[in-house]
């Protein structure tokens, strides 16, 4: 079977590696080269890497115009995949293909549709995700679910270690699915529109902390904004990361003290803050242009910091 393959960040680079081992990969899809850095220095998306390492033909049009899907055509490919490219494809574009697109997602569908399922997972507590692959549809991932792997979730993990995981499950996924649509064997499955939830796409200011949540909500916020955003506050005037933290297990007095106070620091635990309901300790933070630091250095050199407030 000869694959068109579309994608762009790290998410997608073990599926392409996978595909490539088992199928023909006839030609890769991906975003244009972008800007990076003080010099703007162009930088290929992982996928773009990833392809020319396998000595794949690349394109990465700016826009899905006559030209570009002349070219499509003349790849001769009878299957789209997709893993997290970003963008819908038209009507137009996927009737290039014989046998039409599937896609790569990750999330156990029909929950969290959209661009953030990762995020979405952890900042709602789940105990358990996966990952989909579901036939392309007009709609963002509202397809035929063709295959599922699921995965239950520590607590502990944040969106960059999930993603990783998530993303090495789905390259197992796919083959799978591929080999078992040759086969006949794949039995695709509507999904429960019932059940569908959405995600939005992830913006600076979602990692900016609101004292005013618990302490949980506060800890799956520094886990799902890791590694960007962060999970971010005030203080001094100056922004200050909180890169790893979780909510305090012992006691400590709240009552009549301001949301956002730092209490006190507790030896195994980090530095204490006051929260709507219950207390966060914080084990590692990062002041604006400064290393990040853990607890005790951080504290070491910033003397006033216990008993002052965060936030605005």
């Amino acid at each position: 079977m000869r694959i068109f393959f579309a994608g762009s960040p790290d998410f997608a680079v073990p599926s392409l590696a996978a595909l490539n081992k088992d199928f023909s990969v006839a030609a890769v899809l991906t975003n244009p080269d972008r800007p990076v850095g003080r010099g703007k220095q162009a930088v290929a998306t992982p996928v773009k890497q990833q392809a020319l390492a396998l000595d794949l033909p690349v394109l990465q049009p700016r826009t899905f115009d006559a030209a570009f899907l002349e070219q499509v055509r003349a790849v001769d490919a009878e299957l789209l995949v997709a893993a997290a490219f970003g963008r819908i494809f038209s009507r137009e574009f996927l009737d290039l293909f014989p046998r039409g697109g599937i896609n790569l997602h990750a999330s156990l569908l029909p929950r969290y549709r959209g661009p953030s399922p990762i995020t979405a997972v952890i900042l709602n507590g789940e105990t358990q995700t996966g990952v989909t692959v579901q036939r392309l549809a007009p709609k963002m991932d509202t397809g035929d679910i063709l295959g599922v792997r699921s995965l239950p979730l520590t607590g502990q993990e944040t969106t960059g270690s999930l993603s990783t995981i998530l993303a090495d499950l789905g390259a197992e996924l796919l083959p799978a699915t591929l080999k078992d649509m040759e086969q006949g064997r794949v039995r695709p499955v509507a999904q429960d529109e019932s059940k569908a939830s959405y995600c939005r796409l992830v913006s600076k200011e979602d990692g900016r902390i609101d004292w005013n949540a618990d302490a949980a909500m506060t800890e799956r916020l520094i886990r799902a904004y890791d590694p960007w955003p962060r999970a971010f506050t005030a203080w001094g005037g100056q922004r200050l990361n909180l890169l790893a933290g979780g909510v305090y297990p012992g006691t400590v007095g709240t009552s009549g003290k301001e949301r956002g106070l730092v209490l006190a620091v507790d030896n195994r635990y980090g530095i204490l803050v006051n929260t709507g309901a219950g207390v966060l300790c914080v084990s590692r933070l990062q002041l604006q242009a400064r290393k990040p630091l853990d607890w005790r250095s951080f504290v070491n050199g910033q003397k006033d910091f216990i008993g002052s407030r965060l936030g605005e």
